[in-house]
């Protein structure tokens, strides 16, 4: 593991963030504040997933006490609208037909959060996704219910094996945390 010079808390329940932290050879706890995740309705989509991340880090400004938060919110853009978590398998059927045969942008916001300062970045990938059958969407939904994933999929799912032939960028800012942009801010506090 990493040495770092703060104790790393990782504000996500998302078991894909914890493993990318964990694989990329940081130890760190978790904990997790509920936040509200609206946002202006004039902010533009490429400052949401920003807004949202340093919105669940302030959630601990007040207890830092020598800790380094880290959080992130990953956000599905086609056609200039936001796809959020699917609220039910309508929903997902919905959002997996919209994504079928076109390609879309996947936003990655982070913040990293300490006494002295706050550091947040977004990273982009454009995702390229196959003409989807209604048959292979019923069976993702069914076996892998997608209902807290951004735009209803998983990268590292059934539907990403089958459904993406390409991207541009990061799969893992694709899959909610781009790894390589955090170990670089991390690393300032490598001891």
């Amino acid at each position: 593991m990493l040495n770092l010079k703060y104790p790393l808390l990782l504000a996500s329940n998302s078991p894909r963030r914890q493993q990318l932290l964990r694989d990329a050879g940081f130890s760190f706890t978790v904990k997790v504040k509920p936040t509200e995740e609206d946002y202006p309705e004039t902010m533009s989509a490429i400052e949401v997933p920003v807004y949202l991340a340093r919105k669940k880090a302030e959630a601990f400004r007040d207890e830092l006490n020598g800790q380094i938060v880290l959080t992130a919110d990953t956000i599905v853009v086609i056609d200039g609208e936001i796809l959020n978590k699917p609220a039910d398998a309508e929903e997902a059927n919905l959002m997996l037909h919209k994504l079928s045969g076109r390609q879309h942008q996947v936003m990655t916001g982070v913040c990293i959060m300490t006494d002295e300062r706050t550091e947040t970045f977004v990273d982009i990938a454009n995702v390229f996704f196959k003409e989807l059958t209604q048959e292979e969407i019923n069976y993702y939904i069914d076996t892998c219910k997608p209902f807290d994933k951004a735009g209803s999929y998983g990268v590292q799912d059934f539907i990403g094996m089958v459904g993406i032939p390409r991207m541009e960028g990061s799969y893992f800012t694709v899959m909610g945390l781009p790894v390589h942009k955090v170990y670089e801010e991390l690393k300032k506090y490598i001891l």
